[in-house]
């Protein structure tokens, strides 16, 4: 029996390689550090009150850890020194000139996953070149470095893979002379040549967020500090949040006040810590540290949660874009609110929420109209008639009154106001005739006027 099982674990690794990789990973790892130290393949997740903190990259997202989330270093190659730098044999019999690029190169290693960069070797000859033979200086433990041509003419390519096997055991390497983690200084050297190309090393076996320290931090109740994600508690205060008082009895640690109701009323106490109901219904529930929160107890706007245009967040709205107010109600598009010429609310209100709000005396649904102004049809007759007709009041005014006035007279039959016209029919000053004519405000002028011919009573 224990043969099959042995069997059926390797077919497992064999067939089934990231199940394999994600089991490496140590879910139970207590410190950002020990997680990426247990395997190649593993990362950390900084987000406060992640259930799941170590596992694979794709693991960790799948548990709920947005990418953004995610600590999960590979290293990285940095080119320091890119030029043309001649190199000399040390045999001056067989001298010749040759150059490499780069020169010098940074590396980050994580342990258990390889950086590669290639290296250029020119040699300033028209003879066939040999092989090119290379080596190092004394590398540092742990760490291995290969070399594989790629192209053997000239110039020649070389590509170059360094790996580190795991980072050093503090307590077994404590008594070596070099840096645990680097940097190291190491030279590639090309046999029979006096220069090469320098290398900085250093292993990634510190995780950057331990250094982004937040003290008193909100997402451990003010009562610990925030690294990687994790809560370090000040004394007395234990827990993911540092809920838990271990100076006071279990329950006291559940009350979000001196004469509060434990968790609110919303949920029980279990280890110090509210575990709060499910309601009825499976959309709508309850969160935070005493369960203090809720997804559905929010302003609502006819009758719907948030107007329907937002989220339900601990008992405020967070409106979607283009809504806004309290219960995302009113909505900041304001087409309805621009007239045919391009103004917002006749220039006579504001537009609040979609809808105009009128100056007094002003109404409709843009402002347009004012029952206690003088009519407009009455406000530009004079100068309809003189630029028209050459009669009225203002004919010998008309140019210097009417300049702001853009008049067009028809010969055919009058027709309907279009929108955003309004239909005018006056007498003229100087006989019994009368005659029609439209308004309508256009941008950047202050109005057109369409005139038909004057309509005359038939003589007797």
């Amino acid at each position: 029996m224990d043969v099959k099982l042995l069997g059926l674990s390797l077919l497992l690794v064999l067939f089934c390689p990231g199940w394999a990789k994600e089991k490496m990973c140590l879910k139970s790892a207590s410190s950002c550090e020990q997680c990426l130290q247990s395997g190649p393949e593993c990362a950390w997740c900084i987000a406060p009150q992640s259930n799941i903190r170590c596992h694979t990259s794709d693991g960790l997202q799948r548990a709920g850890c947005q990418k953004n989330n995610i600590y999960n270093p590979q290293g990285r190659v940095d080119v320091v020194r890119n030029e043309i730098r001649l190199l000399s044999r040390t045999e001056p019999a067989n001298a010749v000139a040759w150059y490499v690029q780069p020169q010098e190169l940074s590396l980050r290693l994580r342990p258990g996953v390889s950086q590669i960069f290639f290296l250029t070797i020119t040699m300033l000859t028209d003879q066939p070149i040999s092989e090119v033979n290379l080596g190092t200086s004394s590398v540092p433990k742990g760490v291995t470095i290969t070399f594989r041509s790629v192209v053997s003419k000239n110039p020649v390519v070389m590509e170059v893979n360094v790996e580190a096997d795991q980072c050093p055991n503090e307590i077994e390497d404590s008594n070596q002379s070099q840096n645990l983690t680097g940097p190291w200084s190491v030279q590639i050297t090309l046999r029979g040549f006096t220069l090469g190309v320098k290398l900085e090393i250093t292993l990634e076996c510190q995780c950057e967020c331990t250094s982004n320290r937040e003290e008193n931090s909100p997402s451990c109740g003010g009562r610990g500090s925030l690294v990687c994600g994790q809560c370090e508690c000040n004394e007395p205060y234990t827990g993911l949040q540092c809920q838990t008082n271990s100076s006071l009895p279990d329950d006291d640690s559940c009350h979000p006040g001196p004469n509060a109701t434990v968790c609110s009323g919303r949920g029980k106490c279990v280890d110090s810590f509210c575990e709060c109901d499910k309601p009825v219904n499976p959309a709508q529930r309850y969160s935070g540290q005493f369960c203090e929160c809720s997804n559905f107890d929010c302003p609502k706007h006819n009758g719907r949660l948030c107007g329907n245009h937002g989220r339900c967040i601990c008992g405020s709205c967070i409106c979607n874009d283009g809504w806004t107010g309290e219960d995302c109600g009113c909505t900041m598009n304001a087409s309805r609110c621009v007239t045919t010429d391009n103004r917002v609310c006749n220039d006579k209100g504001l537009c609040e929420c979609g809808v105009c709000r009128c100056s007094p005396q002003y109404a409709g649904p843009t402002c347009e109209t004012c029952s206690m102004c003088p009519s407009r049809c009455l406000q530009h007759v004079d100068c309809v008639e003189c630029l028209a007709f050459r009669t009225g009041a203002k004919k010998d005014r008309c140019d210097q009154d009417c300049g702001y006035l853009t008049v067009t007279v028809m010969e055919t039959e009058r027709s309907s106001p279009q929108p955003g016209e309004i239909l005018c029919k006056r007498q003229s000053h100087e006989d019994s005739c009368a005659f029609y004519y439209t308004l309508q405000r256009v941008p950047f002028r202050e109005e057109r006027a369409v005139v038909w011919a004057k309509e005359c009573p038939s003589a007797l």
